[in-house]
């Protein structure tokens, strides 16, 4: 083989190795992106949980929904309502004992 071939040859292999690492890195890129989104969904639904259960909670979540800036992200939340706690009874003060 001439070296015009085998530079051929190698430059070849070069272009597909570089073709299977893209592919590589694209995978591991899209498992991160994967990844990420779930961890998003978890910590959201943690959130929307506590906001129902605890009222400092549903304060942030307001807090957060009044963050919202671009158009697109507030249509998604078109006609949904933040949970709210359900409302906590007030402590009695306890009663005192009638002296006699």
């Amino acid at each position: 083989m001439d070296y015009a071939k085998k530079r051929e040859e190698a430059l070849k292999q070069v272009e597909q190795a570089k073709a299977r690492l893209a592919a590589l890195d694209a995978r591991a890129n899209q498992a991160e992106r994967k990844a990420d989104t779930k961890r998003k969904i978890v910590l959201g639904g943690l959130l929307l949980d506590a906001a129902a259960k605890d009222e400092k909670f549903a304060r942030v979540v307001s807090a957060l929904m009044g963050r919202i800036t671009r158009e697109q992200d507030r249509k998604a939340f078109s006609g949904w309502a933040a949970p709210v706690p359900p409302e906590q009874p007030q402590p009695r003060a306890p009663e005192t004992a009638a002296h006699e």
